[in-house]
């Protein structure tokens, strides 16, 4: 049986394959999962993906399922229980980021976070057609967009960056190269009514 053609950056890690083929790039809608995927995503700043993903159950458990009910009454002893756990990265600053960030979800809402994430691109997934990973950019005028408007709502480690592989992760954008048997797949999700 041959193997699919794929983005090259997912690499041979079955992890990281099974990440690629059924996850990243699929339109998210729901803002939980979304304020999910930008808290990870702010974890990975410096780091590479696959790092973030070999850690994400631990990271699940740590902050309780990403409630952001529950992360947002975190005080000094969960930030300390945090600080201690060796299966997460543990970042000060990232850890009260993502404190922070439950905050600030929990003041906008569900709905209206979404609505503010999806506005980077009107409300409908960028169909981007790279033929080659030195062709896709880290960063566009709409993430710098969306990182401005996140951080004006009180978000850390939202920088244009980060927030470009938010993007790319949720389905904003689809930048699957155009090779890889699931941009045909990702594009006709998003063109679904």
């Amino acid at each position: 049986m041959t193997e699919p053609a794929r983005c090259p950056w997912c690499g041979v890690d079955p992890l990281y394959i099974a990440y690629h083929d059924r996850e990243w790039g699929l339109p998210v809608r729901e803002g939980r999962a979304l304020w999910e995927k930008l808290v990870l995503d702010g974890f990975q700043a410096g780091l590479a993906w696959i790092t973030i993903l070999r850690k994400r159950e631990a990271f699940l458990r740590a902050f309780d399922g990403f409630d952001p009910e529950i992360v947002a009454r975190y005080g000094p002893a969960d930030r300390a229980r945090l600080l201690a756990d060796a299966a997460i990265v543990r970042s000060p600053a990232k850890i009260d980021a993502a404190i922070r960030g439950a905050r600030r979800f929990l003041d906008l809402g569900p709905k209206p976070f979404a609505a503010l994430c999806w506005s980077a691109v009107d409300g409908r997934p960028q169909q981007n057609a790279w033929s080659e990973v030195s062709r896709v950019p880290i960063q566009t005028p709409a993430s710098a967009d969306l990182s401005k408007a996140l951080k004006a709502r009180g978000f850390t480690f939202v920088g244009p960056v980060i927030v470009y592989a938010f993007m790319q992760a949720t389905g904003l954008v689809n930048d699957h190269l155009s090779g890889c048997f699931r941009h045909a797949e990702v594009r006709a999700m998003a063109e679904a009514p």
